[in-house]
């Protein structure tokens, strides 16, 4: 029988995983484009800067440009995000849960958010399809703006595929709790983050010592 981090895996599981692998490397790569693009910007933006003040000579449509490449680096890195849990998170009630209760409240959460993605799709293909229709294009030099509007609603396409793994995900822990994390982000605690942070040299004196009372306490 397979395995994923040691533990053996039911046929059905490991195809979630093998699924979970395949569709984590298409979300990378999308991750990828967003970060080229934002520092493509950034090499713009500085070309900007001197060439206005040295040269005279300015980037001709900047803020068309930067127009279009927000839609880039504003969605396609979202379905990645919320692969890893690193979506802003209210965990003052959810971080008490345990076993079924949690994942059933997550299950919950990720069909909600499945929900307003759907009219997201919708509405978002509109918005495409009208500005492919009339040819719509930015103000100062005319760029054509379906390219970067059909963006949007592919891009949470992609999300919506991530969610529906994650529900399936969430439901083979409610049904099992005790079964391997599989398509699921693994939200760490505030105990394990400090760790991280440790270990990586990036935590300061004050965590440090708040980390080691705590590990003092729960020994005692």
């Amino acid at each position: 029988m397979a395995t994923h981090d040691g533990v053996e895996l039911s046929p059905a599981a490991q195809r979630l995983a093998t699924f979970d692998e395949v569709y984590f490397k298409l979300e990378r790569f999308l991750n990828l484009i967003a970060a080229l693009t934002i520092l493509g910007l950034m090499f713009v933006g500085t070309y900007q800067v001197f060439g206005r003040k040295l040269l005279n000579f300015p980037v001709p449509g900047y803020v068309d440009v930067v127009e279009i490449a927000m839609t880039a680096f504003a969605f396609l890195g979202i379905a990645y995000c919320q692969k890893l849990g690193g979506h802003i998170r209210m965990e003052i009630i959810l971080g008490r849960f345990k076993g079924r209760l949690l994942y059933s409240v997550e299950l919950f959460g990720t069909v909600a958010i499945m929900l307003i993605i759907g009219i997201l799709i919708f509405y978002t293909w509109d918005h495409f399809m009208r500005a492919w229709t009339i040819g719509d294009s930015t103000i100062d030099i005319e760029i054509i703006l379906w390219p970067s509007k059909l963006v949007v609603p592919l891009a949470f396409t992609v999300l919506m595929g991530r969610l529906l793994l994650q529900a399936a995900g969430f439901a083979r822990l409610i049904k099992n709790p005790d079964a391997a994390l599989i398509a699921v982000p693994h939200i760490e605690t505030v105990d394990e983050q400090a760790q991280h942070e440790i270990d990586a040299g990036l935590a300061g004196e004050e965590e440090k010592v708040d980390l080691l009372a705590r590990n003092k306490a729960e020994a005692d």
